[in-house]
């Protein structure tokens, strides 16, 4: 997808670069700060707030740092990709190594190949060939999961299922490279899970099972059909016109034209970047705007946003790839979005 600039567009932007805000970020260190003490703040008051209350806190926070890691990979708030790594390799979201998740949403970030099932680790398409050899149960599944309320239940238990048989697909297949992050993130979260049993009062499998999965599905709220298939590629992101409480929570991605649009534009400047050219946006991609996540609901709780096939998917041969190695789990979050993404 060609990036929309023009001018007058141009001008503003190297402008904004020059101001104090762009040039020390010190909105996304602000936002690191936060999300960092408000996190460990609720871990380590779990007794006094409850179980209940501690795991549902815990899981926005968990669904906001993905937002924050999303922000990391695309180089905010330094340009250095290690340091970057350093500031989002904690895992506070349970589920993804960081690195892996990077890589990734990364590879999402090739537009002409946006939403095709083969090349996009963030499609949630399957082709007609994987949709004919998918049994009754599958594509059941896969159908539930193109509703809003499907997304939130079984968009994470996808999106987990299938980053796991990927890895243990390459592995067996000798490729190692991933295994040092894979390590990394076990330990960090082995450490983590154990402080906050013995030390916080939050069970593990709280933890584990409850907010990590909590905080995927929350970041799948943000991503629901935030893509659509179009023939014409700069139709197929949206724009979500959402509450500020959303806005926050996803760091402006639900100008998601936006930022595929402009992908180095840091999260604090993307409202003001859409709303300089809103009707200009709205025209180049076609229209495709809601107005906040409670239309995705009302509109698709329990009726599929799109058809799981992809409809122009078999254009292109399909082929197991490090995308979508099983066809049949397209993985998703963090995105948060992966985990961001992944669940993003």
């Amino acid at each position: 997808m060609a990036t929309y600039l023009d001018d007058t567009q141009r001008r503003n932007l190297a402008r904004l670069a020059t101001t104090l805000t762009w040039r020390t970020e010190w909105p996304t260190w602000v936002l690191i700060a936060t999300i960092y003490a408000s996190w460990f703040g609720v871990a380590t008051h779990v007794r006094a707030l409850g179980v209940p209350v501690a795991a549902l806190l815990l899981a926005f926070l968990g669904a906001w740092y993905m937002s924050l890691q999303h922000e990391l990979m695309h180089g905010h708030p330094t340009r250095s990709r290690f340091f970057n790594g350093l500031l989002g390799f904690a895992p506070l979201a349970v589920w993804f190594p960081y690195g892996i998740y990077r890589d990734l949403h990364l590879q999402h970030h090739v537009d002409p190949h946006l939403t095709h099932p083969s090349f996009d680790p963030e499609s949630y398409f399957v082709t007609h060939q994987t949709w004919q050899r998918t049994g009754a149960l599958m594509r059941a599944l896969l159908t539930v999961r193109n509703t809003f309320i499907g997304r939130l239940l079984l968009g994470p238990a996808f999106s987990i299922a299938a980053t796991v048989v990927e890895a243990f697909r390459r592995m067996a297949g000798g490729d190692l490279r991933d295994v040092p992050a894979w390590l990394v993130h076990f330990i960090a979260l082995a450490a983590l899970t154990y402080w906050l049993d013995v030390s916080c009062g939050l069970p593990a499998w709280v933890f584990i099972g409850g907010v990590g999965y909590a905080s995927l599905s929350i970041g799948s709220v943000r991503s629901f059909h935030e893509h659509r298939t179009s023939g014409t590629g700069e139709h197929r992101s949206v724009i979500n016109e959402a509450a500020f409480f959303w806005r926050l929570l996803y760091l402006n991605n639900n100008y998601h034209a936006v930022h595929h649009d402009l992908p180095h534009v840091p999260w604090f400047a993307l409202r003001s970047v859409y709303l300089a050219r809103r009707a200009d946006y709205h025209e180049r991609n076609g229209g495709f705007v809601v107005q906040g996540y409670r239309e995705w609901l009302g509109r698709h709780a329990i009726q599929p946003v799109a058809h799981v096939v992809h409809p122009f998917a078999d254009g292109v041969p399909a082929h197991r790839s490090r995308a979508n190695p099983s066809g049949v789990g397209p993985l998703r979050a963090v995105s948060n979005d992966k985990s961001a993404r992944l669940a993003g």
